[in-house]
């Protein structure tokens, strides 16, 4: 069986012309996805891919960026790293009827003082009078307890 050089020649330059395709069209998909300020001017290769990094660095810090304001927002703190505490990442609320009485349970992080404070001034400028406030801590859970009387309408 003879082997003709010049057929696997070919071969290898069809492979490579549609490698080179496919990566053309890989970094026009790329360029499309970022916003551009200009985009009469033709850039280069090199500075699309550049544009392209510094475009997804920016996403990501303003995601991080969010994630922090967002923690802040709900009264949880971040730790440094993707770990979390095994305690609830929101607030739990649950309120309960009880005769004329009501009972709120709320259940933070240990680093989230903030939600106890702002359900007594809510409660407090809302007109409830607060019989009894109690807390206890159970890892880095907060499990406080408000037993009021009815909100007069």
């Amino acid at each position: 069986m003879e082997h003709n050089p010049n057929s696997s020649r070919t071969d290898r330059k069809l492979i490579e012309r549609n490698r080179r395709n496919q990566m053309k069209a890989l970094y026009s998909k790329l360029n499309s996805l970022i916003p551009h300020h200009n985009s009469r001017e033709s850039t280069s290769l090199p500075d699309q891919l550049g544009e392209a990094a510094n475009y997804i660095k920016r996403l990501q810090t303003n995601l991080e960026r969010m994630k922090e304001r967002k923690d802040s927002l709900l009264g949880v703190e971040r730790s440094t790293n993707t770990s979390r505490s095994s305690g609830p990442r929101s607030p739990q609320i649950q309120i309960q009827e009880m005769g004329s009485s009501l009972v709120i349970g709320l259940i933070a992080g240990s680093n989230s003082q903030f939600i106890f404070n702002e359900t007594i001034r809510f409660l407090h400028e809302e007109g409830a009078e607060i019989v009894n406030a109690s807390f206890s801590v159970v890892d880095d859970n907060v499990f406080h307890t408000i037993h009021l009387t009815k909100f007069l309408a």
